[in-house]
């Protein structure tokens, strides 16, 4: 009898300690999708600015100086899009 009771305590508990893992796998995936969200925020805010930059200076002829200012907008803006992403994940 106390053989069936520990069988059974086992199976449970080994029940348990499944359902724990793939928890922890989930939480560790939707981390790292989040990560790869905010860095692709990031680059593509400052490689949208550049390029803006760019083709702006290209159009007026005023060579280095829209590229840089743009490029500063971008990684202001990117910079804003990832706080504004980390308050909503704080909710």
């Amino acid at each position: 009898m106390s053989d069936d009771k520990f069988k059974t305590r086992l199976k449970i508990a080994k029940n348990k300690l499944k359902s724990r893992k793939s928890s922890k796998n989930g939480e560790s995936s939707a981390g790292i999708g989040v990560a790869f969200k905010m860095s692709t925020e990031l680059v593509s805010a400052v490689a949208v600015g550049t390029i803006i930059g760019f083709i702006l200076d290209n159009w007026f002829g005023t060579k280095p100086w829209l590229i840089l200012i743009f490029f500063f907008v971008g990684v202001i803006a990117g910079i804003m899009n990832v706080v504004k992403s980390a308050k909503k994940m704080q909710k």
